[in-house]
C-alpha cells in the first residue's frame, strides 16, 4: 500500500515566535508532508516572514481574524493530500510525530481520525490523548494533567482527537463537510469528532505520535474571552444535538447551572453564561444533527465525574476503569 500523502493546515494569528517554533519542528519531520499556514489577520507580518523563513510552505492570508474554523478549512481547502493533519501554530512536533500519527489510518481504511499525544511544555503531564464525552456531549481531554506514562488507548472512550492536533481522512473531512464555520473558537474539534463518528467512521489514538502543546496562547488561560467563546460552543452544541431534549436533559441543566455558578463565583463575571446564550441563539435555526453511535460516548462518566473532568482532575475509578 502506497504511503498516503499528509497536508498540514495550520492557522496563525500573532505569536510569530509561536508559528517559527512550530514550522522548525515540522521541518524535521521523517515523513514527507505539505504545509499550508493561513496568515488569520495578523499584524506582526506573519506572511512575509514565513515566506522569508520557509519558503516551501504556502501561505494563505485573510485580511482579517476571522473565526478558527474559517481560516482552517482555508488551509484545508488549498491541499489536497490524502491526510489532512490539523495543527495550531502553539503546537511543537516531535520528529517522527506525522509519521507515527498516520499510521492508523494507513492501517485501517475504515478509520476516520487519529488522535496523537500532546503533552504541556516540560513533557512531564499529559495535554490531551484526544477528546472523550459523557452522555450530555460534555468534552473532555482525555489524561490530561497525568504523566504521560499512564496514557492508555482504551479508557476513557475516545471520541476523536483534539483540535490542536489532528489527523483526519481526507475523504471523511470532506464527507461531513469539515469545520462548522458557525462555531467561532472552541468546540469545533469536539463537534467535528461527533459528525465523523455519527457519519460510521472510527477513531483512534496513536500514543506514540508526541507533540508539545503551550495551550490558550490566543486568549489566554480563563480571560473572560476565552470563557465566553467557550461558552458559545456548549451552547451550540447543546441545542445543534438534542441535548436538552433527550434523556441526559435533567443532568445537562443541572450540570450547567452548577458550572455557570461557579464561574460567576470564581471569575466575578458571566462571560461563560452570556457564551452559552449566544451559543444557543446561533444554533436556533440549524437543523439537528445526529448522535454518534453509543461506543462513541463514555456512558460511565458519573455527574460528580463530569464536574472533576471540569477541572482536569480524573479520578481514581476513571483512571483504573
Amino acid at each position: 500500500m502506497p504511503q498516503p500523502s499528509i497536508d498540514v493546515a495550520l492557522v496563525a494569528y500573532r505569536r510569530w515566535d509561536l508559528t517559527r517554533s512550530c514550522l522548525e519542528h515540522l521541518a524535521r519531520q521523517t515523513y514527507a508532508h505539505r504545509v499550508y499556514l493561513c496568515d488569520n489577520g495578523c499584524d506582526e507580518e506573519t506572511a512575509e516572514h514565513v515566506r522569508a523563513a520557509f519558503p516551501y510552505v504556502e501561505v494563505l492570508r485573510l485580511e482579517r481574524n476571522m473565526p478558527y474554523a474559517i481560516a482552517c478549512n482555508a488551509a484545508a481547502a488549498a491541499g489536497d493530500g490524502d491526510v489532512l493533519v490539523m495543527m495550531n501554530n502553539d503546537v511543537d512536533a516531535r520528529p517522527d510525530f506525522a509519521e507515527r500519527l498516520v499510521a492508523p489510518l494507513a492501517a485501517d481504511p475504515l478509520t476516520g481520525s487519529v488522535a496523537p499525544l500532546l503533552v504541556r511544555p516540560g513533557e512531564a503531564t499529559i495535554d490531551s490523548a484526544g477528546l472523550t464525552a459523557d452522555r450530555t456531549l460534555a468534552a473532555f481531554p482525555r489524561w490530561q494533567g497525568h504523566p504521560p506514562s499512564h496514557a492508555r488507548g482504551d479508557t476513557p472512550a475516545l471520541l476523536g482527537p483534539a483540535g490542536a492536533a489532528a489527523a483526519i481522512r481526507r475523504a471523511a473531512w470532506e464527507e461531513v463537510g469539515g469545520l462548522d464555520e458557525a462555531l467561532v473558537a472552541y468546540m469545533e474539534d469536539f463537534d467535528l469528532a461527533l459528525r465523523l463518528r455519527a457519519a460510521g467512521w472510527g477513531a483512534a489514538v496513536a500514543l506514540d505520535a508526541v507533540a508539545v502543546h503551550v495551550g490558550s496562547a490566543t486568549f489566554g488561560h480563563r480571560s473572560a474571552e476565552q470563557r465566553r467563546k467557550g461558552g458559545f460552543g456548549r451552547g451550540y452544541v447543546l441545542r445543534r444535538y438534542g441535548v436538552v431534549r433527550s434523556r441526559a436533559a435533567a443532568r445537562a441543566l443541572l450540570t450547567e447551572a452548577v458550572v455557570v455558578a461557579g464561574d460567576l463565583v470564581i471569575s466575578r463575571d458571566a462571560a461563560a453564561l452570556r457564551g452559552r446564550l449566544a451559543g444557543w441563539r446561533a444554533a436556533a435555526q440549524r437543523p439537528r444533527r445526529p448522535l454518534p453511535n453509543a461506543e462513541a460516548i463514555d456512558d460511565t462518566i458519573s455527574f460528580a465525574d463530569s464536574l472533576r473532568l471540569r477541572r482536569g482532575a480524573y479520578s481514581s475509578q476513571i483512571v483504573a476503569r
